[in-house]
């Protein structure tokens, strides 16, 4: 659908303060996106702290949720996550999302984070589609 990667991260928050996620559709059903990690994203031991890794599988999966249920405002009802493997300053890493099931009001999906070298983190999660407009969440919604 989309061969570009877009910027998702465009209103103040922890995101965008944070890099920023790139984004863009696969299909209908599968979609990915990236980021780059730097030093503010690691940990005490110098790798990729588990904190932003999944604040990242959110965001992306996230807007996955928000793509397949045509824009709608959702918000993460689960996510359950499995750290696989590291990654270090510079690693690009990619999210890829599979969505699973989308009923009216859920939307079920499976997430995986790579680097060039291997597997960093699989998780699985529900998304609640809400039945309000954006702007009906206040500042930032």
């Amino acid at each position: 659908m989309s061969k570009d990667f877009e910027q998702i991260s465009t209103k103040p928050g922890f995101m965008k303060h944070n890099g920023g996620v790139l984004f863009r559709n696969i299909s209908e059903n599968k979609y990915e996106f990236k980021s780059i990690i730097n030093e503010n994203h690691l940990n005490a031991a110098g790798i990729t702290h588990g904190g932003y890794i999944a604040a990242l599988i959110d965001a992306g999966a996230g807007t996955a949720a928000h793509r397949v249920s045509g824009n709608a405002p959702c918000v993460t009802i689960s996510l359950e996550l499995k750290y696989i493997g590291a990654s270090k300053v510079g690693d690009e890493i990619l999210g890829t999302v599979n969505i699973l099931k989308k009923t009216k009001t859920l939307v079920f999906l499976n997430c995986e984070i790579k680097s060039a070298e291997y597997t960093i983190a699989s998780a699985s999660g529900v998304w609640k589609i809400l039945k309000i407009k954006p702007s009906d969440l206040g500042p930032g919604g």
